[in-house]
């Protein structure tokens, strides 16, 4: 029997490109793997690559972002949102939308797609199957990548969600637990990078005491990120684990729009997706 294998998307908002890039690699390689677990940007990434969209959401990241409908302050003041999930996963992604999703390819497709979220309330995580999204209806995507603060949580079945990295930032331990014998892990960040909890710590004052769960998700995060990221290296130094991840990102924050350090950094992750073969044994 062939071995499992899983890939893993960190997300990290405008750097999601370079998790773009590795997927496009994928795509062009014929590199297929038998699970995708996507957290926030890295959701969308995931989708789009289960469907077989080869470059679709370098336009996402490098062009319609820069559009207000798409994120801005007039969203913020509007609505209490800065990103407009339903403009993105909805009238662009929709069928007759700009660049609607292929949802017959991604029902059709073998892959194993799972969607992280937090539940508001309880700062649990909840993983969304592919098998419940419903057409011209991606609101696993829209839970998945609604960063608090900058955004209301979003509604679903009487229940509000939000980014799915406050609770499970790099979710490689899922894909071990639905079978996965190795796993490639795409982080947005430098791998030696150890993430500040001071941020976190004032963002967290900021969040509605409504929200318990998300708070204490959103005050720990840091923490729970590096222990994840301590505990992945471990698995790479046994062959279990690759991660892929970007040595420079340009500077390039979780909503900044810069055209040339976008297109750098999804260009670095199709090359630093090049490992993916030795990782695998593909010749």
């Amino acid at each position: 029997m062939s071995p499992m294998i899983g890939i893993v998307d960190v997300g990290g908002g405008m750097r999601g490109i370079y998790g773009a890039g590795v997927f496009d690699w994928c795509i062009k390689n014929n590199v297929f793997f038998d699970c995708v677990v996507g957290v926030s940007a890295g959701s969308a990434n995931g989708i789009a690559y289960a469907a077989g969209h080869y470059e679709r959401n370098y336009e996402f990241y490098n062009n319609y972002s820069f559009r207000k409908e798409y994120m801005s302050v007039h969203n913020f003041l509007t609505t209490g949102s800065y990103l407009d999930f339903d403009y993105i996963y909805g009238t662009l992604s929709n069928e007759g939308g700009e660049n609607p999703l292929d949802y017959d390819a991604l029902m059709a497709s073998p892959i194993d797609l799972e969607i992280v979220a937090t539940d508001a309330h309880s700062g649990h995580p909840v993983y969304l199957p592919k098998k419940h999204i419903e057409r011209n209806n991606y609101v696993f995507l829209k839970m998945s990548s609604c960063i608090p603060i900058i955004n209301k949580p979003y509604p679903y079945l009487n229940r509000e969600f939000f980014d799915g990295g406050l609770s499970d930032p790099i979710p490689f331990q899922r894909a071990f637990e639905k079978g996965c014998d190795q796993v490639v892990i795409i982080l947005t960040r430098p791998k030696d990078y150890v993430r500040s909890g001071e941020k976190d710590q004032a963002l967290s004052n900021l969040l509605n005491k409504t929200y318990h769960g998300a708070k204490e998700g959103l005050k720990h995060r840091s923490e729970r990120y590096n222990a994840q990221l301590e505990e992945a290296k471990k698995y790479e130094a046994e062959g279990r684990v690759l991660i892929i991840a970007p040595d420079d990102i340009s500077g390039l924050k979780t909503l900044s729009l810069d055209h040339q350090a976008l297109d750098q950094l999804y260009w670095k992750g199709r090359k630093d997706a090049e490992a993916i073969s030795a990782f695998l044994k593909l010749g």
